[in-house]
């Protein structure tokens, strides 16, 4: 189902730079995601909903750079800002740029729950500070993640993100090998959808499982009570649920919120949003008090990045942006189920709004010991045939519907989902 072109790009083949990769990267992989080299190719670029490897093949993407992408590859919007800015300067450090503050100026208008806010490089840098600053601000050192939850790279977070058993609840184990055996004693970890025990940090979608209703209402009440500060981690969900993020969409306003992937555009850019009375706490001014919660990074607030951050914003708020994607997304979700049905799987697509994920279970999960005992091996196999049939997918990961995924990427998608099904037989 991919076009293939007359003439490849010219250079190293697509084989020859795979083994490039196989001596040079560990695993010949970027960070955790690896295919089997099968299945595996490079990228040349990215146009609209559609990316393009070294031997001139065009996959269809729900990658989508981990879902930063929601306006797809190239978008024109982003591109102009970019190219413009370009021309003024690719970075600067230790002094506020104009780009930055155009871009805060409207974070802090978008987000509900953000009086100030600081600039980072990534979506797990923002999830890290946002617990430094919180840590400051409380005193306390323990915060509390749900099982399965993903909240970036840092050690804090490698805490029972994907457990193979299932959690003695509230004690978690780390995930990643050199992490300090002291460090999960200082994270509690709890079953999403699951109001028993406290809460402190809570991402509004985990992964494709959406939260119930009265479920975050009722994290807020908690965390009041119990002078406890309530974190969203909003790096996927912001500006991807509504232009006010996961906050606007289940109208729950956190205390303090993580930001990264579409806030910059697709660039590297993230930020920690909240309440002033915390967000303070990284003031520079507070240094040699000992209430000082450090932020600093060389990239903070690239311009290059900005430009790209608010340009994509500009473009998600035109009237009726968000019922157009999600509309999409729910005629794929549709159309995907139907053909699962026809082949009798045992599967759901899962998701709402522009998220989507097929997983091997009779209703769709509800906490992450749902999708552990789902057939994840089944799921992959099928995420693999998808890979082959022309779909670019990370095999057990969520993907996401970009605004110009078009009604002929979604024929194309069903019928590469029908011989995926096909091959599983």
């Amino acid at each position: 189902m991919t076009a293939k072109k007359q003439n490849p790009a010219e250079g190293p083949s697509q084989a020859e730079w795979a083994a490039i990769a196989d001596t040079t990267l560990p695993g010949g992989a970027l960070g955790t995601n690896m295919v089997p080299k099968a299945e595996r190719f490079i990228i040349r670029c990215g146009q609209g909903a559609r990316v393009e490897d070294l031997e001139g093949n065009w996959h269809i993407d729900y990658v989508l750079g981990a879902g930063a992408l929601i306006l797809g590859h190239a978008h024109p919007a982003p591109m102009k800002a970019v190219e413009e800015q370009l021309a003024k300067g690719i970075h600067f450090f230790g002094a506020l740029n104009e780009a930055c503050l155009h871009l805060a100026r409207e974070l802090t208008d978008a987000i509900p729950c953000a009086e100030r806010l600081a600039f980072t490089t990534t979506g797990s840098e923002a999830t890290f500070y946002a617990l430094r600053m919180a840590r400051a601000f409380t005193g306390r050192p323990n915060v509390l993640k749900f099982e399965g939850a993903y909240h970036g790279n840092h050690d804090y977070s490698q805490v029972s993100v994907s457990p193979g058993a299932a959690t003695n609840f509230p004690a978690g184990r780390a995930d990643s090998a050199g992490v300090p055996e002291v460090l999960p004693s200082t994270v509690l970890i709890a079953p999403y959808n699951d109001l028993e025990t406290t809460r402190k940090i809570v991402e509004p979608v985990q992964r494709v499982i959406f939260s119930e209703p009265g479920f975050l209402s009722g994290l807020r009440k908690i965390c009041d009570d119990n002078d406890v500060v309530l974190i969203f981690d909003e790096v996927v969900t912001g500006f991807r649920l509504a232009y006010g993020g996961g906050q606007e969409n289940f109208g729950v306003t956190p205390d303090v919120a993580a930001y990264g992937k579409i806030a910059g555009g697709g660039a590297s850019l993230g930020a920690v949003a909240g309440k002033a009375e915390i967000i303070d706490f990284a003031d520079p001014a507070r240094r040699g008090n000992g209430d000082y919660a450090q932020i600093n990074g060389t990239l903070h607030g690239n311009p290059l990045a900005s430009a790209a951050g608010l340009a994509t914003l500009m473009e998600l708020r035109k009237p009726g942006f968000y019922d157009d994607l999600n509309a999409k997304a729910d005629d794929l979700r549709k159309a995907c189920q139907q053909v699962l049905d026809r082949h009798h799987l045992e599967a759901v697509v899962c998701g709402q709004e522009s998220f989507w994920q097929i997983l091997f279970l009779d209703k769709p999960p509800r906490d992450y010991a749902d999708v552990r005992a789902s057939d994840m091996a089944t799921s992959k196999a099928l995420d693999f045939g998808c890979l082959s049939e022309g779909l670019y997918v990370l095999p057990g990961i969520r993907r996401f519907v970009s605004a110009v995924h078009s009604s002929d990427d979604f024929e194309e998608t069903v019928r590469a989902l029908d011989a995926a099904c096909r091959g599983l037989a």
